[in-house]
């Protein structure tokens, strides 16, 4: 996958200390991974680079919004995306990213991209299960909503049964040898 070069930090010229770069993450940084379940994308990123003797450190924070669909009523809505990761970049031989929260780059390197780690850090914070706001505060007027209704078992009948349970009558049989005595 091509680098895109906003993403890419140059650290060569950069006194040892923390440096902050600021980015906004749109619909179009999602399209480049080919990642098509976010309908847009606003979310702001702060990243601040610790620079070291012989190393780097990035903590990445992000904050914004992510509009997607919900997966009970597959209505558009504004899902909101908070979190932070940190990783460090050292030097080594050869380039090796197999370590989730260690980048190994190659001596002589003059700059690293951060943007896997960015896609995976949005990606990652959003819930497993998206649903509405609006189901469920019951605010949310959809025709699926009231189709599931529809077709939903009705609640009614089934606190009816529950209320007188039926025994069985050998039991009952058994019951009136205790009390005949």
């Amino acid at each position: 996958m091509k680098e895109l070069k906003e993403f890419t930090i140059p650290f060569v010229g950069l006194k040892i200390g923390k440096h902050n770069f600021d980015f906004e993450i749109t619909k179009t940084f999602f399209e480049h991974f080919e990642y098509e379940e976010f309908n847009d994308v606003n979310v702001k990123l702060d990243v601040v680079l610790e620079k070291k003797t012989t190393l780097l450190e990035f903590t990445l924070d992000f904050k914004g919004y992510v509009n997607v669909h919900c997966d009970i009523t597959n209505e558009p809505y504004n899902q909101e995306v908070v979190g932070d990761y940190h990783f460090v970049v050292k030097f080594g031989d050869e380039f090796n990213d197999e370590n989730e929260d260690l980048l190994i780059i190659p001596h002589g390197s003059h700059e690293v991209n951060i943007q896997q780690y960015i896609y995976e850090s949005i990606v990652l914070a959003m819930p497993t299960r998206r649903i509405h706001p609006g189901v469920e505060d019951g605010t949310l007027d959809s025709d699926i909503l009231k189709k599931l209704e529809e077709l939903s078992p009705n609640g009614k009948e089934q606190e009816n049964a529950s209320a007188k349970p039926e025994t069985d009558p050998r039991w009952d049989k058994l019951k009136k040898l205790l009390t005949d005595k």
